[in-house]
């Protein structure tokens, strides 16, 4: 058989996390160390590779149910290769250090198993409730797999210049910034948007880092249905309403 699919081969990597393509994740397992992964990202393996879904506490739980944030993983262990992808995102690699980085738990394709996560609050300045943001808190030191749609944005903050980001585009940033969220322009229109503008709540961001933008406001819904009703619209139980993707 030929074909310019061929062409499309594995990429050989000595490295842990690489990137096979921008779209896939290519995962070397040596036996020691796990990765957790984001449920249902497996594509293809090689070896002899176990998936086991991975463990949440009681108090992660009941942070998933309060906040609606945070991360379904299964954990990929044994000794071979892991393919991982979700929707054709495109997929970025991130090294955390002791800094730490804050992201939104829907752009998490994989981490290693050894990093810590815990649930944030970003909380509005006008105290509306319900108008605050969670995001997930991710520390230690280790690779995280980003994903966006399309190519992203690096935005580098200074005390000198801050960055304002819409809250529906922002993907991770640097977890010592300062953050704020900030209402539309003016203080009487603070539960709508801005005038004709469709612009909305933004995140403002002080200090020393990085902000991760990405060129759209939301990422195509998870588990979506051919044809109409909430599960096309929005995937499984409505679960994206935030999604503008059609």
């Amino acid at each position: 058989m030929q074909s310019p699919l061929f062409t499309y081969g594995e990429q050989q990597s000595q490295e842990r996390f690489a990137i096979q393509n921008p779209q896939l994740l290519r995962v070397a397992l040596n036996g020691s160390d796990d990765v957790l992964a984001r449920k249902g990202a497996m594509v293809a393996y090689q070896g002899m590779v176990d998936f086991d879904g991975e463990y949440q506490s009681p108090s992660q739980r009941r942070s998933r149910a309060r906040t609606g944030e945070g991360l379904d993983l299964m954990r990929c262990s044994g000794q071979g290769t892991v393919f991982l992808a979700n929707l054709a995102q495109h997929i970025h690699l991130v090294d955390v250090d002791r800094g730490g980085m804050t992201v939104d738990s829907s752009y998490v394709l994989a981490l290693d198993s050894q990093l810590n996560t815990e649930v944030l609050a970003v909380d509005s300045e006008y105290g509306i409730s319900g108008s605050g943001k969670y995001q997930l808190n991710i520390t230690g030191q280790g690779k995280v797999a980003l994903m966006t749609s399309g190519q992203p944005l690096m935005l580098p903050v200074t005390p000198e210049s801050y960055v304002n980001v819409d809250s529906d585009a922002i993907v991770a940033w640097s977890t010592g910034l300062r953050v704020q969220m900030q209402a539309p322009t003016t203080s009487t229109s603070v539960r709508t948007r801005r005038g004709s503008t469709g612009e909305g709540w933004e995140l403002s961001f002080l200090g020393q880092g990085f902000v991760l933008v990405q060129p759209s406001e939301v990422m195509p819904p998870q588990n979506a249905s051919i044809g109409g009703g909430l599960r096309g619209q929005f995937g499984a139980d409505g679960q994206n309403r935030n999604n503008a993707w059609n």
